[in-house]
């Protein structure tokens, strides 16, 4: 299991290198990228603040939580904080299970738990200043179905 909030990027092909493969318990592996997004137009970057700790805290609980009810082999958990600009890489999740359908789910259920439940705060960059981004009904909503 790796968990980690940082400020530097990732690089994927690094993380997913050998993740899950030589295991005779793993069938499958899932990893999913986020990626700043610009909904607005004007959009110049989202900056992300945590309390150390606290945060890596908070996440290794969920992760401990979906390792136990997917069986999961193996989890990474990688989340940025700190300015990022449109199109970079912001967070990746990984599991690996003995099932897709499993590592499917648990992929989902971190990510949707990562969107709106981990302590993060963030704060869009424009032409106009900042605003703080609040919570999204369907990111509430995404969390119902787990």
């Amino acid at each position: 299991m790796k968990i980690s909030v940082q400020a530097e990027p990732f690089d994927l092909g690094v993380e997913m290198a050998g993740f899950g493969i030589g295991r005779e318990d793993v069938g499958a592996v899932v990893s999913f990228t986020g990626i700043v997004r610009d909904d607005t137009g004007a959009m110049e970057a989202l900056e992300l603040e945590h309390y150390p700790g606290m945060t890596e805290r908070a996440i290794a609980k969920i992760v401990g939580e979906a390792i136990e009810r997917w069986k999961l082999a193996d989890v990474i958990v990688i989340h940025r904080h700190g300015r990022l600009g449109v199109g970079e890489q912001i967070m990746m999740v990984a599991t690996a299970a003995r099932h897709r359908v499993a590592a499917f789910e648990a992929a989902e259920f971190l990510m949707d738990y990562l969107k709106s439940r981990a302590p993060f705060w963030k704060k869009e960059h424009g032409p106009e200043g900042t605003a703080w981004v609040a919570a999204k009904d369907e990111d509430e909503d995404a969390l119902k179905r787990w």
